[in-house]
């Protein structure tokens, strides 16, 4: 049986709209039908960080759904995806997961890829935690979620910006047994003392 190559890509209102930018630039050199989502306050945090439009977001995606259409067909589980990625996942958004509060697309959809047992990441980006994120980043795990802050790497030196936003969501792609052969591996400690 082959699996669809189909991705549901969320992006909520946190700081860091660039991973979802470059998750969906991998997953269409990936070949990775997608299905973006974008939250009301992922616009506002857009325009507030990023030299790239809406538009340009949503011409990398093969499909744009409004948040507000939860009989999209990424809202149902019949509807066979490789799982969804939110990227990044404001503290909101993660509560709404955590509750099953499925009053929006981004929400339904997730809470669709948990019940059926598909892979569900959430790249959480908010700092510090108080207890109540964290018992929402436990009550996801939980349920199967994974929870994946974009924290960088510096095993990779990287160089700029870029290298540490590609090694990030090269490991969050990782999850879903996609390489697009952007991540620089570990090779141990050898030789260094």
């Amino acid at each position: 049986m082959t699996h669809p190559r189909r991705m549901i890509v969320g992006i909520s209102g946190a700081s860091g709209v660039v991973y979802g930018k470059r998750i969906l630039e991998l997953l269409r050199d990936l070949e990775i039908e997608t299905h973006l989502i974008m939250s009301r306050a992922a616009c506002i945090t857009l325009a507030a960080e990023a030299t790239f439009s809406r538009q340009d977001l949503e011409a990398l995606a093969t499909t744009t759904h409004s948040n507000k259409d939860i009989g999209a067909v990424c809202s149902s589980g019949s509807y066979k995806t490789l799982g969804m990625i939110v990227a990044p996942c404001s503290v909101k958004t993660l509560a709404e997961i955590a509750t099953g509060t499925t009053d929006n697309l981004i929400s339904r959809a997730a809470d669709v890829v948990l019940k059926e047992r598909r892979r569900l990441v959430l790249m959480l980006r908010e700092t510090p935690l108080h207890l109540g994120h964290i018992r929402n980043m436990a009550h996801v795990t939980e349920m199967g979620g994974i929870i994946y802050p974009p924290v960088p790497a510096f095993y990779a030196k990287p160089q700029s910006i870029e290298d540490m936003v590609d090694h990030t969501v090269g490991r969050v792609l990782d999850l879903f047994d996609l390489d697009p052969g952007i991540v620089r591996r570990w090779r141990g400690t050898q030789g260094v003392e």
